[in-house]
């Protein structure tokens, strides 16, 4: 049932990032057309590129754990007897979980830190928040451990087979 869960809320997390990114090209060439063509680029632009390129990655982190999508290099393990290659399989799984557990647990009292400060980023005419970008990065990097474990449980009910 989390597995099902956890299916579904990486699709849909995937599906907003894919909506944000398409968005976000919009605003890159609004911000270009204007800056070329009329000497008035959108003012915010790069503070807002900036922290949705890190609200996409991380909303985007825990589907690619859960579809396999992550970096892999087999070069060495290719080579290995079965067992073995399961054995860094599982490994790399624990690993993974690990990273991003530690990345959550890092990024927490930043996160915090942004809320209750009400801190900013930009000058001028348009200051964009800190904490959204933050707090989609306990949630994504959260996410992306918890499929991790998943893929760590699966992967020995298969090694028990």
């Amino acid at each position: 049932m989390i597995a099902r869960f956890s299916d579904w809320l990486a699709q849909a997390l995937l599906v907003v990032a894919a909506v944000l990114a398409f968005l976000l090209c919009f605003l890159v060439c609004a911000d270009v057309i204007g800056r070329v063509g009329f000497n008035r680029p959108v003012k915010g632009t790069p503070e807002m590129v900036s922290f949705t390129i890190v609200i996409v990655c991380f909303l985007q982190a825990a589907y690619a754990v859960r579809s396999g999508g992550m970096i892999r290099v087999d070069a060495v393990v290719e080579h290995l007897p079965a067992w073995l290659q399961r054995a860094c399989e599982v490994f790399a799984a624990l690993a993974g979980a690990a990273f991003f557990a530690l990345v959550c647990w890092g990024s927490l009292e930043p996160a915090a830190h942004a809320w209750t400060s009400n801190e900013f980023e930009g000058e001028g005419a348009l200051r964009v928040p800190v904490w959204p970008a933050r707090f989609v990065v306990i949630l994504g990097s959260f996410l992306a451990a918890l499929n991790y474990l998943l893929h760590t449980i699966a992967l020995l009910r298969g090694v028990r087979r």
